[in-house]
């Protein structure tokens, strides 16, 4: 993991939350502040109850963030690309983070220190209110997760994350645009890795997805989403 010098006014990522707010004139006083850093592919950045360090924004790449579950298993509990925010949950209300955080492919991360965004969360008012909206979304998407998937069998959450892998990251040559090893696939749906394997070789028998190595296409995008409508997909 090493730095790399990246400048927000002329970077291309328009879903970032900085970008989004380089408009305003006190940004860029907090800009110079940031600390860019480059990742390797399976490079950890995030320690599961390490002190926080700030936030971190993707400006470009893939990451997994985990946190430890029962009998000291890792799940994935939320994968992130361009733009999206990591190390959230822990922020403001604890010194520790509650997750830790993977770099799924070679990525560059922005870090804003505790201390920098919380001149810009007092100083900032725009930028606190956006970032207070983030936090209700992403307090109800957990709820409806959580909701969601009380309720799914095996076949039904690995389909759900077939679907919002494909939703995410799109697809490129029939292919959806991120790496994930069966495992990673499991750990995410909430399964084993022997399940997971079955199911997505029974989707494949299916003629529902194809595989390539670690890459998973999805073929019938409708009936998909068939299978999981009572759990409100919408």
């Amino acid at each position: 993991m090493k730095e790399e010098q990246t400048v927000c006014y002329s970077c291309t990522n328009e879903n970032c939350f900085i970008k989004k707010h380089l408009h305003l004139e006190q940004m860029i006083t907090y800009i110079s502040k940031k600390q860019n850093i480059t990742c390797k592919k399976s490079d950890p950045f995030i320690t599961e109850g390490a002190p926080l360090q700030g936030l971190y924004f993707i400006c470009k790449g893939k990451a997994k963030t985990v946190k430890t579950g029962i009998n000291g298993r890792e799940q994935i509990v939320r994968l992130t690309t361009n733009g999206d925010i990591i190390g959230f949950r822990g922020f403001g209300t604890s010194k520790r983070y509650l997750i830790g955080a993977y770099a799924l492919e070679d990525t560059v991360l922005c870090n804003f220190s505790n201390e920098t965004m919380q001149e810009i969360l007092h100083h900032i008012p725009e930028f606190t209110y956006a970032l207070m909206l983030f936090y209700a979304e992403e307090l109800n998407k957990s709820e409806n997760n959580i909701r969601k998937i009380a309720h799914m069998n095996v076949r039904e959450r690995v389909i759900d994350l077939l679907l919002y892998i494909h939703r995410k990251f799109g697809q490129r040559n029939g292919l959806i645009d991120i790496e994930l090893s069966r495992k990673e696939i499991a750990d995410f749906a909430g399964t084993t890795e022997e399940q997971a394997i079955r199911i997505l070789s029974s989707l494949k028998k299916e003629a529902l997805i194809k595989t390539e190595g670690k890459r998973v296409g999805i073929l019938e995008v409708s009936e998909l989403r068939s299978e999981i409508m009572e759990h409100k997909y919408f």
